[in-house]
């Protein structure tokens, strides 16, 4: 199997916020609404510094009829050069997947749909170099987890389905890679033993919001407010950028739901 490298990337897609945004999904059901006009200028500046890291990034006018669409991580997948088009377990994000296909059918030369039945929401996906990390939650079933591993195992990918722990939203609000072989974990998450064979960083008790990190290139996208995790990444020799989502956290989002990555084949 060629060598690929799960945290570079040469292009990204992402959908500006819609005012109807304050309408999202959010775990509790209840909080704070986001207000539309500074989550706008919050993923502004995160667009800004994902194309600083060396990304080419498209991004997309708002869809207002759904409210959850500036998430464009969860119904689609990008690996080696091709788009997984999922189904996120929501009922208000159903329309998403069909709303961003044609993008993707302009941008890839393959373009994959989850067959019909299960469901996978790309927040319960981590790819690392050869493996497929799946968690299950509200929006990912067995069902889709086993359609996804039969098509991942075309590009090579083994899938380890992971039981999420209870109070988990999504599998990668709880971690982020930051290398081929380390992960960045709630303690929740980690002790449950799924990251077997990676090394893995625990966010300090307090910060485990700050699981939510990506890395992109030579970078490492760090919630805004956690000084603890920030340092102990610092100190564990990775180029932090901090950037504050505020705004999205309202509506149970962060910094790895905002954009599709993904390197493109060379012409």
């Amino acid at each position: 199997m060629r060598a690929r490298r799960s945290f570079e990337f040469s292009h990204g897609i992402s959908r500006i916020p819609g005012k109807s945004v304050a309408g999202g999904i959010r775990i509790d059901g209840e909080g704070v609404d986001p207000d539309p006009e500074l989550f706008a200028r919050q993923h502004r500046q995160y667009t800004e510094a994902v194309k600083a890291a060396g990304v080419e990034l498209t991004i997309l006018d708002a869809l207002e009829q759904f409210p959850d669409s500036v998430f464009v991580e969860d119904p689609v997948l990008c690996v080696d050069g091709a788009a997984i088009v999922l189904r996120p377990g929501a009922p208000s994000r159903f329309g998403e997947a069909a709303a961003i296909r044609p993008v993707l059918a302009s941008m890839f030369p393959r373009v994959i749909d989850l067959p019909d039945g299960g469901f996978v929401d790309g927040g319960d996906v981590l790819l690392t170099e050869e493996e497929a990390l799946i968690g299950s939650s509200d929006r990912t079933d067995d069902r889709g987890v086993a359609a996804l591993a039969e098509i991942l195992a075309e590009f090579g990918y083994r899938t380890r389905a992971v039981d999420t722990p209870e109070g988990v939203l999504h599998f990668k609000s709880d971690c982020g890679l930051l290398d081929e072989s380390t992960i960045f974990s709630t303690k929740r998450l980690a002790a449950s033993g799924c990251f077997e064979g990676y090394r893995v960083i625990e966010a300090p008790a307090g910060e485990e919001a700050a699981a939510n990190l990506i890395r992109i290139n030579d970078h490492v996208f760090l919630n805004s407010g956690f000084p603890r995790s920030r340092a102990l990444l610092l100190d564990a020799g990775y180029d932090v950028v901090t950037l504050d989502t505020s705004e999205a956290a309202r509506v149970d989002g962060g910094l790895s739901c905002m954009t599709l990555r993904f390197t493109l084949p060379a012409s």
